[in-house]
């Protein structure tokens, strides 16, 4: 979760999205992100302020979600060609926790975001996805190297240790960039002394801090009037910029 003073960004607990993964710490209950206990955290950062809008990295919509939805196909024509395609959710993913997910922060007041949704619009959920957001936060025409599981993929001719440092390496980038927007972030990352033989798994949670970071500049984006809305009355993917 991130919290930039009026913006709370939730990564859903690995496994309940198909499209995002992300961990909730002490703020899960037997696998389940605790709604409560997170909205009650992100109160306590903001000095008892309330929380203006949520963003999360995982499909949500006022319907329950069966299969592909309108909102997903939009951003996969709008950003495919960019390597930046949605995959489908289902019944299963995001399933139940993400029902009970989108129930629990309708009845705290934040109901889901949609097309019909005016962009800037506060206490909401809105969703995100971190790919394209951050083509225009890097200013890239293709999809961002940044995913430590997908680094066989990108480098598959480097050893291990390189493709661990590369992906660090873009992460860097990646913070650097934020910092103009949210100023200073304290996420020490680890130093190539650690790559050479450290697990890539141990690195995934650098990841999704990263995630967190990118969907609360999102949500900075979305307040400030620059997003666009990707999908139809029942659900949309939050992009920046604001399109014509």
């Amino acid at each position: 979760m991130e919290v930039h003073r009026t913006c709370t960004e939730l990564q859903p607990v690995c496994g309940t999205g198909e499209r995002h993964a992300g961990r909730l710490d002490e703020t899960t209950s037997a696998g389940r992100p605790d709604v409560d206990a997170l909205m009650g955290a992100a109160r306590t950062v903001l000095d008892g302020e309330g929380v203006d809008l949520v963003t999360i990295d995982m499909p949500v919509a006022l319907t329950a979600i069966r299969k592909r939805r309108e909102a997903d196909s939009a951003v996969s024509v709008k950003f495919g060609s960019k390597g930046c395609s949605t995959h489908s959710p289902s019944e299963v993913r995001p399933g139940e926790i993400g029902r009970a997910l989108t129930e629990r922060f309708k009845e705290l007041g934040y109901p889901v975001a949609t097309v019909e949704t005016p962009v800037g619009t506060t206490y909401v959920l809105a969703e995100i996805y971190p790919h394209p957001a951050l083509l225009e936060l890097l200013g890239k025409d293709f999809r961002y190297k940044y995913k430590i599981s997908r680094a066989n993929e990108y480098w598959p001719e480097k050893s291990a240790a390189d493709r661990r440092r590369r992906i660090v390496k873009n992460w860097r980038k990646i913070i650097d960039e934020l910092e103009l927007t949210i100023g200073k972030i304290e996420l020490p990352l680890p130093a190539k002394a650690e790559l050479e033989t450290c697990a890539s798994t141990s690195l995934k949670r650098f990841e999704d801090a990263i995630d967190a970071l990118v969907g609360g500049w999102v949500g900075i984006k979305y307040l400030e009037g620059d997003c666009t809305a990707y999908g139809d009355e029942s659900s949309a993917i939050w992009i920046p910029p604001k399109t014509t």
